[in-house]
């Protein structure tokens, strides 16, 4: 649903106080519209499924559903300048998000946009040759390994990266867990081409666990699911931090998953839902990462490089889907990043 400049400032309103009436929201709008254009649009975004009425008569409240929560668009450089705690974001887990979510999170545009983009990825790559296929490959792997240890805020460039990936050569100035992280997206990258077929039905832990081992290999990262609490760097956010309840988080996430009707919802779902609950003591981001190109490639779509991505915008982005649960600013990234895949590479078999 494309909102109108009102009814955007009605959604962000409501989602920065929970629940208001109109009288309140009304009395707190930057622009205010006359009470019956208010109950117009406010009918509107309850009948869409982005607002919950509650109560009746001079009671009735408005909250935001998970839909309205998703989709509602925030300025992520605007709102990652406010001070974390004077953000008004949430700073605990929403459990009930991903047992709600809807089954495509594109629109009917952004899906034709995206479909059009894969057929487009699929005849180029049955034009190579399989020589150009193992370069296109060897290519592909470096520019991930390279941009993904970025975001991680390594420093390796994407010369130094090539040259430690095809001659084994690492970088002089630079500390051995950059060199090694480095090594260990290439591990993980062939665990995901070698078992393609674990990501074509449904996600399970120990397929995540074992793309998540490789990343953080020799890094002195704990294995499996962590056992104690940790914070996000720069924001309000706290991840669950009970064993039980990250174990279920993972079972929620992966049935939503499942249900998605498209590989594109799937896949962000994945990259956002595994950031999200930061089930691991470290490396959840790469292993978000990794783990939504193996979705891709293992249904012959293009595979997310992020080459060209900017890693503050996507930091940003990731910020505001914690505090806020907004997925659009990090849909949009990933719009941009799978037109610029399809354009770039030839890795479809």
């Amino acid at each position: 649903m494309k909102f109108t400049r009102r009814q955007i400032d009605i959604l962000n309103t409501i989602r920065q106080s929970k629940a208001f009436s109109s009288s309140t929201i009304l009395a707190v709008l930057p622009e205010k519209p006359s009470l019956v254009t208010l109950k117009r649009d406010l009918l509107a975004l309850t009948k869409t499924g982005h607002l919950i009425q509650s109560g009746r008569g001079r009671s009735v409240t408005y909250s935001l559903s998970v839909t309205g929560k998703l989709f509602l668009p925030i300025d992520a450089k605007a709102y990652c300048v406010i001070e974390p705690d004077q953000r008004y974001g949430d700073s605990t887990y929403d459990f009930e998000l991903f047992e709600n979510v809807p089954i495509t999170l594109f629109s009917e545009e952004e899906l034709s946009l995206l479909n059009a983009k894969t057929q487009h990825y699929q005849n180029r790559s049955a034009e190579a040759s399989p020589t150009i296929h193992q370069k296109e490959l060897k290519r592909f792997i470096i520019e991930l390994s390279w941009k993904s240890s970025r975001i991680e805020g390594n420093t390796y460039t994407l010369l130094d990266t090539e040259r430690l990936l095809l001659e084994g050569i690492p970088a002089v100035g630079h500390t051995s867990d950059e060199t090694t992280m480095i090594l260990n997206h290439k591990k993980s990258f062939d665990f995901i081409i070698e078992h393609s077929s674990l990501f074509k039905s449904l996600i399970n832990q120990t397929t995540i666990e074992e793309v998540h081992r490789l990343l953080i290999m020799n890094l002195g990262v704990a294995t499996g699911i962590r056992r104690s609490a940790v914070g996000v760097t720069g924001s309000k956010y706290h991840p669950i931090d009970n064993e039980y309840q990250i174990r279920e988080a993972f079972g929620t996430l992966y049935a939503s998953i499942d249900r998605a009707s498209d590989v594109y919802s799937k896949s962000l779902l994945l990259l956002v839902g595994l950031s999200y609950i930061q089930g691991f003591e470290d490396g959840n981001k790469r292993t978000a990462r990794l783990s939504t190109n193996a979705v891709l490639l293992a249904d012959n779509a293009a595979p997310l490089s992020y080459r060209s991505v900017d890693e503050i915008s996507y930091r940003e982005a990731m910020m505001v889907f914690y505090e806020t649960q907004s997925i659009v600013a990090i849909k949009e990234i990933f719009v941009a990043q799978y037109v610029f895949a399809a354009e770039q590479y030839l890795l479809a078999r």
